[in-house]
Protein backbone atom coordinates (compact mmCIF):
# COMPACT_ATOMS: atom_id res chain seq x y z
CA UNK A 1 0.00 0.00 0.00
CA UNK A 2 1.64 3.43 -1.12
CA UNK A 3 1.29 6.47 1.52
CA UNK A 4 0.35 9.80 1.02
CA UNK A 5 -0.67 13.03 3.19
CA UNK A 6 -3.98 13.57 3.50
CA UNK A 7 -6.17 17.05 4.52
CA UNK A 8 -9.47 16.14 6.18
CA UNK A 9 -10.06 19.27 7.77
CA UNK A 10 -9.02 22.84 7.00
CA UNK A 11 -6.32 24.15 9.65
CA UNK A 12 -2.52 24.37 11.15
CA UNK A 13 0.59 22.16 9.52
CA UNK A 14 -0.99 19.44 12.31
CA UNK A 15 -4.08 18.73 10.07
CA UNK A 16 -1.35 16.95 7.33
CA UNK A 17 -2.04 13.12 8.43
CA UNK A 18 0.24 10.40 6.54
CA UNK A 19 -1.46 7.98 5.65
CA UNK A 20 -2.09 4.90 3.73
CA UNK A 21 -3.26 5.54 -0.07
CA UNK A 22 -4.41 3.39 -3.03
CA UNK A 23 -3.85 5.35 -6.14
CA UNK A 24 -6.02 2.83 -8.34
CA UNK A 25 -5.79 2.17 -11.54
CA UNK A 26 -5.12 4.74 -14.58
CA UNK A 27 -8.50 5.21 -16.48
CA UNK A 28 -9.13 6.87 -20.08
CA UNK A 29 -6.57 9.40 -20.52
CA UNK A 30 -4.22 8.64 -17.60
CA UNK A 31 -0.92 7.40 -16.30
CA UNK A 32 -0.49 6.12 -13.10
CA UNK A 33 3.00 7.11 -11.43
CA UNK A 34 5.57 6.67 -9.05
CA UNK A 35 6.67 9.90 -7.52
CA UNK A 36 10.85 10.52 -6.92
CA UNK A 37 10.50 14.21 -5.34
CA UNK A 38 7.31 16.87 -4.56
CA UNK A 39 7.10 20.11 -5.01
CA UNK A 40 6.27 22.65 -2.09
CA UNK A 41 4.73 25.81 -2.66
CA UNK A 42 2.88 28.45 -0.99
CA UNK A 43 -0.11 27.82 -2.74
CA UNK A 44 -0.23 24.48 -0.30
CA UNK A 45 -0.51 26.44 2.69
CA UNK A 46 -3.78 28.39 1.23
CA UNK A 47 -5.17 24.84 0.54
CA UNK A 48 -4.62 23.38 3.92
CA UNK A 49 -5.64 26.66 5.81
CA UNK A 50 -8.93 26.91 3.50
CA UNK A 51 -7.00 30.30 1.99
CA UNK A 52 -8.22 28.60 -1.49
CA UNK A 53 -11.02 25.80 -1.72
CA UNK A 54 -9.93 22.71 -2.42
CA UNK A 55 -10.83 21.79 -5.72
CA UNK A 56 -12.58 18.78 -5.27
CA UNK A 57 -13.72 19.31 -1.27
CA UNK A 58 -12.21 17.76 1.40
CA UNK A 59 -10.50 14.98 2.29
CA UNK A 60 -7.62 16.09 -0.19
CA UNK A 61 -3.96 15.55 -0.52
CA UNK A 62 -2.46 19.02 -1.06
CA UNK A 63 0.71 19.30 -3.64
CA UNK A 64 0.69 20.87 -7.13
CA UNK A 65 4.25 20.01 -8.97
CA UNK A 66 6.16 16.81 -8.90
CA UNK A 67 8.47 14.17 -10.87
CA UNK A 68 8.82 10.40 -11.19
CA UNK A 69 8.33 7.48 -13.92
CA UNK A 70 4.72 6.15 -15.41
CA UNK A 71 4.20 2.95 -14.44
CA UNK A 72 1.02 1.96 -16.16
CA UNK A 73 -1.20 4.21 -18.49
CA UNK A 74 -5.00 3.98 -19.27
CA UNK A 75 -6.68 3.66 -22.33
CA UNK A 76 -5.83 6.44 -25.52
CA UNK A 77 -2.46 7.23 -23.83
CA UNK A 78 0.10 6.53 -26.18
CA UNK A 79 2.58 8.64 -26.10
CA UNK A 80 3.74 7.42 -22.68
CA UNK A 81 4.89 4.12 -21.77
CA UNK A 82 5.94 2.67 -18.64
CA UNK A 83 9.39 3.59 -17.19
CA UNK A 84 9.19 6.94 -19.04
CA UNK A 85 10.39 9.71 -16.53
CA UNK A 86 7.72 13.10 -16.33
CA UNK A 87 7.29 15.63 -14.39
CA UNK A 88 3.69 17.93 -13.93
CA UNK A 89 2.45 21.13 -12.60
CA UNK A 90 -1.22 20.98 -11.42
CA UNK A 91 -3.59 18.92 -10.60
CA UNK A 92 -3.44 18.51 -6.45
CA UNK A 93 -2.20 15.50 -5.34
CA UNK A 94 1.00 15.53 -5.12
CA UNK A 95 1.90 14.56 -1.81
CA UNK A 96 1.93 10.55 -2.50
CA UNK A 97 4.36 7.95 -3.11
CA UNK A 98 1.84 7.18 -6.49
CA UNK A 99 -1.01 8.67 -8.17
CA UNK A 100 -2.77 9.13 -11.17
CA UNK A 101 -2.64 11.79 -13.08
CA UNK A 102 -4.06 12.91 -16.55
CA UNK A 103 -1.64 12.41 -19.22
CA UNK A 104 -2.29 15.33 -20.78
CA UNK A 105 -0.75 17.19 -17.65
CA UNK A 106 2.54 15.03 -17.73
CA UNK A 107 5.56 16.35 -19.75
CA UNK A 108 8.62 14.56 -20.25
CA UNK A 109 11.72 15.03 -18.80
CA UNK A 110 14.66 15.26 -20.95
CA UNK A 111 18.46 13.56 -19.94
CA UNK A 112 19.46 16.31 -18.85
CA UNK A 113 17.04 17.71 -15.75
CA UNK A 114 16.97 15.38 -12.65
CA UNK A 115 14.08 14.04 -11.19
CA UNK A 116 14.91 16.52 -8.19
CA UNK A 117 15.22 19.80 -10.10
CA UNK A 118 11.89 19.07 -12.05
CA UNK A 119 9.95 18.44 -8.72
CA UNK A 120 11.54 21.76 -7.63
CA UNK A 121 10.98 23.59 -10.57
CA UNK A 122 7.86 23.09 -12.70
CA UNK A 123 5.58 25.67 -10.68
CA UNK A 124 7.93 27.90 -9.70
CA UNK A 125 10.18 27.74 -13.39
CA UNK A 126 6.56 27.93 -14.83
CA UNK A 127 5.60 30.47 -12.75
CA UNK A 128 8.62 32.66 -13.49
CA UNK A 129 8.24 31.96 -17.64
CA UNK A 130 4.86 33.52 -17.69
CA UNK A 131 5.62 36.67 -15.47
CA UNK A 132 8.70 37.06 -17.57
CA UNK A 133 7.83 36.46 -21.08
CA UNK A 134 3.97 36.81 -21.19
CA UNK A 135 2.56 38.95 -18.74
CA UNK A 136 5.09 41.41 -18.90
CA UNK A 137 7.28 40.49 -21.78
CA UNK A 138 10.69 41.28 -20.25
CA UNK A 139 13.34 43.06 -22.63
CA UNK A 140 17.35 44.17 -22.48
CA UNK A 141 17.08 47.17 -20.56
CA UNK A 142 13.60 47.20 -18.64
CA UNK A 143 13.64 47.72 -15.02
CA UNK A 144 11.88 45.83 -12.65
CA UNK A 145 11.04 44.85 -9.56
CA UNK A 146 10.37 41.15 -7.62
CA UNK A 147 9.29 41.33 -4.05
CA UNK A 148 10.23 37.74 -1.49
CA UNK A 149 13.38 37.70 -4.40
CA UNK A 150 15.07 35.03 -1.78
CA UNK A 151 12.19 32.51 -2.25
CA UNK A 152 11.77 29.55 -5.10
CA UNK A 153 10.29 31.78 -7.61
CA UNK A 154 12.33 34.38 -6.82
CA UNK A 155 15.35 32.97 -7.31
CA UNK A 156 14.69 31.57 -10.98
CA UNK A 157 13.50 34.80 -11.93
CA UNK A 158 16.09 36.50 -10.76
CA UNK A 159 18.32 34.25 -13.11
CA UNK A 160 16.30 34.43 -15.92
CA UNK A 161 15.10 38.08 -15.60
CA UNK A 162 19.02 38.82 -15.52
CA UNK A 163 19.52 36.37 -18.96
CA UNK A 164 16.95 38.60 -20.75
CA UNK A 165 18.99 41.60 -20.02
CA UNK A 166 17.04 43.73 -17.71
CA UNK A 167 18.16 45.59 -14.17
CA UNK A 168 17.06 43.28 -11.83
CA UNK A 169 15.85 44.56 -8.03
CA UNK A 170 14.62 42.36 -5.08
CA UNK A 171 13.30 42.77 -1.71
CA UNK A 172 14.43 40.16 0.88
CA UNK A 173 13.87 40.42 4.86
CA UNK A 174 17.51 39.13 6.20
CA UNK A 175 20.80 39.78 5.04
CA UNK A 176 21.56 35.86 4.92
CA UNK A 177 18.17 36.14 2.34
CA UNK A 178 19.89 39.34 0.64
CA UNK A 179 22.94 37.49 -0.34
CA UNK A 180 21.52 34.70 -1.82
CA UNK A 181 19.66 37.07 -3.76
CA UNK A 182 22.30 39.02 -5.04
CA UNK A 183 24.21 35.65 -5.74
CA UNK A 184 20.91 34.47 -8.28
CA UNK A 185 20.81 37.62 -10.55
CA UNK A 186 20.00 40.08 -8.72
CA UNK A 187 21.36 43.72 -9.45
CA UNK A 188 20.32 45.19 -6.06
CA UNK A 189 18.53 43.64 -3.08
CA UNK A 190 17.01 45.53 -0.74
CA UNK A 191 16.67 44.28 3.06
CA UNK A 192 12.83 45.66 3.74
CA UNK A 193 13.19 44.91 7.81
CA UNK A 194 16.08 48.28 7.32
CA UNK A 195 14.96 50.19 4.95
CA UNK A 196 11.95 51.64 2.71
CA UNK A 197 11.60 50.03 -0.52
CA UNK A 198 10.07 52.83 -2.26
CA UNK A 199 12.51 55.32 -1.57
CA UNK A 200 15.64 52.45 -2.32
CA UNK A 201 13.99 51.70 -5.65
CA UNK A 202 13.42 55.58 -6.43
CA UNK A 203 17.51 55.80 -5.88
CA UNK A 204 18.60 53.09 -7.49
CA UNK A 205 16.84 54.04 -10.52
CA UNK A 206 17.68 57.99 -10.47
CA UNK A 207 13.65 58.11 -9.97
CA UNK A 208 12.97 56.63 -13.72
CA UNK A 209 11.27 53.96 -11.49
CA UNK A 210 10.11 50.29 -12.53
CA UNK A 211 8.55 49.32 -15.73
CA UNK A 212 6.98 46.36 -14.08
CA UNK A 213 6.68 44.91 -10.41
CA UNK A 214 5.84 41.09 -9.72
CA UNK A 215 4.62 41.11 -6.57
CA UNK A 216 3.72 38.02 -4.46
CA UNK A 217 3.30 39.07 -1.03
CA UNK A 218 0.23 41.19 -1.22
CA UNK A 219 -1.53 43.19 1.74
CA UNK A 220 2.11 44.69 3.54
CA UNK A 221 3.96 45.54 -0.08
CA UNK A 222 0.60 46.83 -2.73
CA UNK A 223 0.64 50.13 -1.81
CA UNK A 224 4.55 50.52 -2.24
CA UNK A 225 4.42 48.58 -5.31
CA UNK A 226 2.40 50.89 -7.18
CA UNK A 227 4.89 53.94 -5.91
CA UNK A 228 7.78 52.10 -7.80
CA UNK A 229 6.08 52.31 -10.73
CA UNK A 230 6.30 54.46 -14.07
CA UNK A 231 4.41 55.88 -15.76
CA UNK A 232 2.21 53.84 -18.07
CA UNK A 233 3.72 50.98 -15.37
CA UNK A 234 2.23 47.40 -15.10
CA UNK A 235 1.95 45.87 -11.34
CA UNK A 236 1.28 41.89 -11.41
CA UNK A 237 -0.34 40.56 -8.50
CA UNK A 238 0.40 37.27 -8.17
CA UNK A 239 -0.04 35.91 -4.79
CA UNK A 240 -0.91 36.90 -0.88
CA UNK A 241 1.79 35.74 1.48
CA UNK A 242 1.13 38.83 4.19
CA UNK A 243 -2.40 38.32 3.32
CA UNK A 244 -4.98 39.64 0.44
CA UNK A 245 -4.87 43.18 -1.11
CA UNK A 246 -7.92 44.53 0.65
CA UNK A 247 -10.33 45.78 -1.42
CA UNK A 248 -9.05 49.83 -3.30
CA UNK A 249 -10.85 52.49 -5.99
CA UNK A 250 -9.65 51.73 -9.48
CA UNK A 251 -9.03 55.63 -9.47
CA UNK A 252 -5.54 54.70 -7.76
CA UNK A 253 -3.90 53.61 -11.08
CA UNK A 254 -4.70 56.88 -12.91
CA UNK A 255 -3.93 59.16 -9.51
CA UNK A 256 -0.74 57.38 -9.36
CA UNK A 257 0.51 57.73 -13.40
CA UNK A 258 -2.47 55.32 -15.66
CA UNK A 259 -1.09 51.80 -13.99
CA UNK A 260 -2.15 48.57 -15.62
CA UNK A 261 -2.53 46.02 -12.85
CA UNK A 262 -2.91 42.08 -13.28
CA UNK A 263 -3.87 39.25 -11.04
CA UNK A 264 -2.82 36.60 -13.07
CA UNK A 265 -2.52 32.84 -12.67
CA UNK A 266 -0.15 29.95 -14.37
CA UNK A 267 -2.72 28.02 -14.63
CA UNK A 268 -4.74 30.13 -16.98
CA UNK A 269 -1.22 30.08 -19.24
CA UNK A 270 -0.55 26.35 -19.26
CA UNK A 271 -4.45 25.28 -19.56
CA UNK A 272 -3.94 24.43 -23.14
CA UNK A 273 -1.51 21.29 -23.85
CA UNK A 274 0.67 23.00 -26.43
CA UNK A 275 1.07 26.41 -23.69
CA UNK A 276 2.18 23.50 -21.54
CA UNK A 277 4.65 22.02 -23.37
CA UNK A 278 6.09 25.89 -25.39
CA UNK A 279 6.78 26.96 -20.97
CA UNK A 280 8.61 23.44 -19.98
CA UNK A 281 10.56 23.47 -23.03
CA UNK A 282 11.53 27.12 -22.41
CA UNK A 283 12.26 26.34 -18.77
CA UNK A 284 14.45 23.32 -19.70
CA UNK A 285 16.30 25.14 -21.91
CA UNK A 286 17.36 27.82 -19.62
CA UNK A 287 18.37 25.05 -17.53
CA UNK A 288 19.85 23.00 -19.67
CA UNK A 289 22.44 25.69 -20.89
CA UNK A 290 22.77 26.56 -17.51
CA UNK A 291 21.01 30.39 -17.87
CA UNK A 292 19.44 29.59 -14.76
CA UNK A 293 20.30 26.84 -12.06
CA UNK A 294 18.32 25.62 -9.91
CA UNK A 295 19.08 25.21 -6.09
CA UNK A 296 17.45 22.73 -3.77
CA UNK A 297 18.01 24.29 -0.66
CA UNK A 298 15.34 22.57 1.71
CA UNK A 299 14.66 18.38 1.39
CA UNK A 300 12.25 16.76 3.41
CA UNK A 301 10.74 12.99 4.35
CA UNK A 302 7.11 13.27 2.62
CA UNK A 303 6.19 11.75 6.21
CA UNK A 304 7.15 14.76 7.38
CA UNK A 305 5.53 17.40 5.22
CA UNK A 306 4.01 19.25 8.51
CA UNK A 307 7.59 20.57 9.45
CA UNK A 308 7.90 21.93 5.97
CA UNK A 309 5.11 23.76 6.29
CA UNK A 310 5.93 25.14 9.55
CA UNK A 311 9.47 26.13 8.22
CA UNK A 312 7.88 27.20 5.28
CA UNK A 313 5.34 29.56 7.08
CA UNK A 314 7.93 30.38 9.67
CA UNK A 315 10.17 31.89 6.42
CA UNK A 316 12.86 29.56 7.65
CA UNK A 317 13.07 27.88 3.95
CA UNK A 318 15.04 29.71 1.21
CA UNK A 319 14.39 28.88 -2.51
CA UNK A 320 13.46 25.68 -3.29
CA UNK A 321 12.12 22.85 -1.22
CA UNK A 322 11.14 19.28 -1.78
CA UNK A 323 9.46 16.28 -0.28
CA UNK A 324 11.05 12.87 -0.64
CA UNK A 325 8.23 10.24 -0.52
Amino acid sequence: MAKAIRIHKNGGPEVLSYEDHDPGKPGKGEALIRQKAVGLNFIDVYYRTGLYPAPAGLPMTPGGEGAGIVLETGEGVDWLAPGDRVAYCGPVGAYAEERVIAADRLVKLPDGISDEQAAAMMLKGMTAEYLLRRTYPVKAGDIVLYHAAAGGVGLIFGQWAKHLGATVIGTAGSPEKVELAKAHGYDHVIDYSKKNFVDEVKAITGGRKCDVVYDSVGKDTFEGSLDCLRTRGMFVSFGQSSGPIPPFNMAILSQKGSLYATRPTLFTYIAKRDELERSAKALFDVVEKGFVNIQINQRYALKDAARAHEDLEGRRTTGTTILIP
